[in-house]
């Protein structure tokens, strides 16, 4: 089935994701922190909706950016060291941190890794091989590396005060561990997502 037969899935998906970022914004645990992690999701739903007759992405890169966002939205709510399910996973496994925000950096590689891809190869000459996973990965990093700057500024600015948004929970080597698991993600999903992006990439053509 083409894309092309499913023109209701990125608006319901985007109106799911307004739902939840109104949820979210109602009454969160810090308000700053909550429009720092949130900006994110505006920004993108904004490029998304403004391209989207110009370069319609495939359906499996709209799913992940929509749960993707999910997971902005609910560190934003919360923070990020408060989120509920990082503390379930904290008890079930003894761990000594609430690791939500391990996940959301691992995410943060995932997703944009495919978003990546799909530009590069539907507007560079590249093609899927080695010189690929290598140009993904780094434009992955990149992208954690300008996050942890953005971070970084936050606490200049902000002091004490950006403490929520770092989330770093007394980690000194939190930064390096983002950005690791922003670096996992992306191997991850380039090895994991490969083929049924092919598949829907060839689709489109």
């Amino acid at each position: 089935m083409s894309y092309d037969e499913r023109p209701l899935e990125p608006l319901v998906l985007l109106g799911l994701t307004a739902v939840a970022l109104i949820a979210s914004g109602i009454s969160p645990h810090d308000r700053t922190t909550w429009y720092l992690e949130v900006a994110p999701v505006v920004i993108g739903g904004a490029l998304l909706v403004a391209t989207y007759r110009r370069f319609r992405l495939t359906p499996l890169l709209y799913r992940l950016i929509f749960l993707h966002a999910l997971v902005l939205i609910l560190g934003g709510h919360y923070t990020y060291a408060r989120v509920p399910a990082g503390f379930w996973v904290q008890d079930w496994f003894d761990l000594a941190r609430n690791h939500y925000d391990r996940f959301a950096h691992l995410v943060q590689g995932f997703v944009p890794a495919v978003l990546a891809r799909e530009v590069l190869l539907r507007r560079t000459p590249l093609r899927p091989g080695g010189w690929l996973f290598v140009l993904v990965t780094s434009v992955c990093l990149a992208f954690s590396a300008c996050y942890e700057l953005l971070e970084w500024a936050s606490a200049v600015i902000g002091g004490s005060a950006a403490g929520d948004f770092l989330g770093t929970q007394g980690d000194v080597w939190d930064t390096q561990w983002d950005m690791f698991m922003a670096l996992v993600g992306a191997v991850v999903a380039q090895v994991v997502l490969r083929r049924v992006h092919d598949r829907e990439l060839a689709r489109e053509r």
